[in-house]
């Protein structure tokens, strides 16, 4: 794989696993991926991807560098040497996908069935900055960027808690803006139905040296703090 230097770090969402670690002390359950989004995108449409990624599938209208399989980092170089082959696509689905969206849907309506409703808080990181085949090339982001698709996958109430949540302890917040939640947070999303979702991006530079990676040390334990804060806040939120 013609990977380059650090992108495997950069494009992943790094420590979020241990930012979250304590969410199952406040009641809370935890699922965490072990797998990279190189390998296999969770958070994408397992239909979600073209014929220069999968040889063998009609061209989509608009190329996909970037679906449930990556083919380029998100500053353009390749991960691909050959397009994959719908066989070798499916099996990497069946290994990871399949079970890690199971095990999730099961989590969520048991919980559902158990409380009446559900939150689920998809966690991710991002770059300070857009990188190059982000659409916000070179702006600072806000710290934080919950994403629910306008407000539509999650009662007002979790949204406004989560805004003021953050913004309480500091820290600058940008609804939507530029992630409005993947696929897991649209498709689980149902407020509805009483699981609400929300996409909740942490930029990096408020826990990681974005030039090696590394954790900035008491900002990393502070953020972890205000995460867990969030969690027992969100956990105590009536909506039945």
């Amino acid at each position: 794989m013609p990977l380059v230097g650090d992108a495997l770090l950069r494009d992943a969402d790094i420590y979020v696993d241990e930012l979250f670690a304590n969410a199952p002390q406040h009641g809370s359950t935890l699922l965490c991926a072990n797998v990279s989004r190189y390998v296999v995108d969770l958070n994408r449409a397992q239909d979600d991807f073209d014929s220069a990624t999968v040889s063998d599938h009609p061209t989509a209208p608009f190329a996909q560098p970037r679906g449930v399989v990556w083919r380029a980092t998100t500053d353009g170089r390749p991960l691909l040497r050959r397009p994959l082959t719908f066989t070798a696509l499916r099996r990497r689905l069946d290994t990871y996908y399949v079970p890690y969206h199971a095990a999730l849907s099961q989590t969520l309506e048991s919980l559902r069935e158990q409380y009446g409703y559900t939150i689920l808080v998809a966690g991710h990181s991002m770059p300070s900055r857009g990188r190059s085949l982000h659409m916000d090339v070179g702006v600072r982001r806000a710290d934080v960027v919950p994403g629910t698709r306008g407000r539509t996958t999650a009662d007002a109430r979790v949204i406004d808690l989560v805004d003021a949540h953050f913004r309480g302890v500091g820290l600058s917040v940008r609804h939507d803006d530029p992630y409005k939640g993947g696929f897991s947070t649209t498709h689980y999303g149902r407020p509805d139905l009483r699981v609400h979702a929300i996409q909740i991006e942490l930029n990096r530079a408020l826990y990681v040296d974005e030039t090696n990676f590394q954790r900035r040390h008491g900002a990393f334990e502070n953020l972890r703090s205000v995460l867990d804060s969030l969690v027992a806040k969100l956990g105590a939120l009536d909506l039945r």
